[in-house]
């Protein structure tokens, strides 16, 4: 169990939530010691100041739809990281991967890439809208770009992740990049599996409140 958590991004990106939601969140994350805890950019100060330093604060970028202009995210992530986030989820042009532009895709991860610094970069294929091709093709796009990470999914499309395609990315994804497996996510069964096929992150808000409802069960 701590194996699953020590790799969740636990997740409120809710348009709902407000601030004691968030705080809530930054307490569960390190009370269960999750990887990190994602939060919109305009929680981030918050929640970092809350953790002061404790756990990592990953918050998103060009979210959910990814056809913010290129500076656009580049200025997204840099403020995002001056209000203390440590991780960076950014969201690809999805249009282009259908056009098979690949090349202004590209342009646009480094773009964030370098915004980031040395900070970790994940990027959201949204694979729900993408063809086997366009995400075999995105691997090594996101190999090229000198992004941490390629993940499945935003959460906010019909369906999230799938075992079919977290195996797909750990395959075809060069060995420097780690995969994140989002979106559905809805049980511990399902963590695991992710994990086997070689997902190194898990982006969700349900495993925490499921570890919650095992606690005096003996796990």
């Amino acid at each position: 169990m701590k194996e699953i958590l020590s790799r969740v991004d636990h997740t409120l990106l809710g348009v709902t939530a407000t601030a004691p939601d968030y705080l809530k969140l930054c307490d569960e994350g390190l009370q269960y010691q999750v990887a990190s805890v994602c939060v919109p950019p305009s929680r981030v100060a918050l929640c970092a100041n809350h953790t002061a330093g404790k756990l990592a604060i990953c918050t998103v970028v060009g979210f959910p739809n990814g056809y913010a202009d290129t500076e656009a995210k580049a200025h997204e992530a840099a403020a995002a990281i001056r209000a203390g986030a440590t991780e960076i989820d950014m969201v690809i042009d999805i249009g282009m991967a259908k056009e098979h532009n690949y090349a202004a895709i590209l342009a646009d991860i480094k773009k964030v890439r370098a915004a980031c610094g040395t900070h970790i970069l994940k990027v959201i294929i949204e694979t729900a809208l993408l063809t086997e091709e366009e995400k075999i093709a995105l691997c090594g796009t996101v190999g090229e770009s000198g992004a941490d990470y390629i993940k499945t999914s935003t959460g906010f499309a019909l369906t999230g992740a799938t075992f079919e395609d977290v195996a797909l990315l750990r395959k075809h994804s060069p060995a420097h990049v780690k995969v994140k497996a989002a979106g559905g996510i809805a049980t511990l069964e399902d963590a695991k599996k992710f994990i086997e096929l070689g997902a190194d992150r898990l982006g969700t808000s349900r495993v925490v409140k499921l570890v919650q409802g095992m606690e005096g069960t003996g796990y």
